[in-house]
């Protein structure tokens, strides 16, 4: 999870000083859902969080001034190392569509575990929309067990959650003004963004994560993203099939294709408007039951790009 990499909490300094009082207030919530679209930093949050807490009483502690982590702390080492016998990750596993039930079932067995230290527990589980009914149903039961001391923070990027889930979290929300994205990415990159990208591309609103993935794989890929619309920039990568060739670039293709949708449907153009809706519910379906996605993405060129 490449959020652990970001040592600096860039925005969403309210929500992190909100959970910090609660905690020193001995008021924390054990149950947290982090929603916000893709990319606007859920993760590096949650991270941020855990590593405040887990090294107050340790040297080289968080610097809540900063609002950064202190690579020298022994928490952030053993996190880093996936050796924090108080850290669990609990995320969908390479080559496969969904959290599965076996995941959650090593997760109980492991928190049945006796800790080595009084120090809270932290679960931290990324696209909790991608959990498979039996895999809520069995996170549930081990969610309702009363245990001040295990701490669960579940990641949602805007997706359906279901209700049974939803209902016994407290939930966040988290957002960015366009001006805090570029501000954001302009701070990690050191450089201005509008030099390096189509500025049709930023404006169209993405998060920070999502342009920054756009960088690196057009470096990459060799994609010259300065010069090319949204529109060119996905008819390139669909055209080329770039998308087979770099898993990070498929998973940016359904983003943007989202983003198209969403910035060129009004009232008045109800066909667009009905075609997104089944389209969702394709892409939905590809995800789930792993289809063929070069139909998917063929379709739209066709359909919408080419339309």
């Amino acid at each position: 999870m490449e959020a652990l990499l970001q040592k600096c909490l860039f925005g969403h300094y309210e929500i992190f000083d909100i959970l910090k009082n609660l905690y020193l207030n001995k008021k924390f919530p054990n149950k947290i859902i982090l929603s916000g679209e893709k990319g606007i930093g859920k993760c590096t949050l949650a991270y941020h969080m855990i590593n405040y807490i887990l090294s107050l009483n340790e040297d080289h502690n968080y610097d809540t001034k900063n609002y950064k982590i202190n690579s020298a702390n022994k928490s952030f080492k053993l996190i880093n190392n996936k050796s924090n016998p108080n850290f669990n990750l609990i995320d969908v596993e390479e080559g496969k569509k969904n959290i599965d039930i076996n995941q959650i079932r090593d997760l109980i067995s492991n928190l049945n575990k006796s800790s080595f230290n009084t120090n809270p527990r932290f679960v931290l589980i990324d696209n909790i929309n991608l959990l498979n009914l039996n895999s809520v149903n069995a996170l549930l039961k081990v969610i309702e067990e009363p245990n001040d001391n295990i701490n669960f923070i579940l990641i949602n990027s805007n997706k359906r959650v279901l209700p049974t889930l939803k209902s016994r979290c407290i939930n966040f929300k988290m957002s960015l003004s366009q001006n805090q994205v570029i501000e954001i990415v302009n701070k990690i990159i050191d450089k201005d963004i509008y030099d390096l990208l189509n500025e049709e591309l930023i404006n169209y609103y993405v998060t920070p994560g999502i342009l920054l993935q756009v960088l690196i794989v057009s470096e990459e890929l060799q994609i010259d993203v300065k010069n090319l619309s949204l529109k060119n920039f996905l008819s390139f990568i669909i055209k080329n099939k770039l998308y087979k060739k770099n898993k990070t670039l498929n998973e940016l293709l359904y983003s943007f294709i989202e983003i198209y949708f969403r910035k060129n449907i009004n009232i008045k153009n109800i066909k667009l408007l009905n075609f997104y809706k089944i389209f969702l519910k394709k892409i939905f379906n590809t995800k789930i039951y792993n289809l063929d996605e070069e139909s998917l993405f063929m379709e739209f060129e066709d359909r919408i790009l080419n339309g």
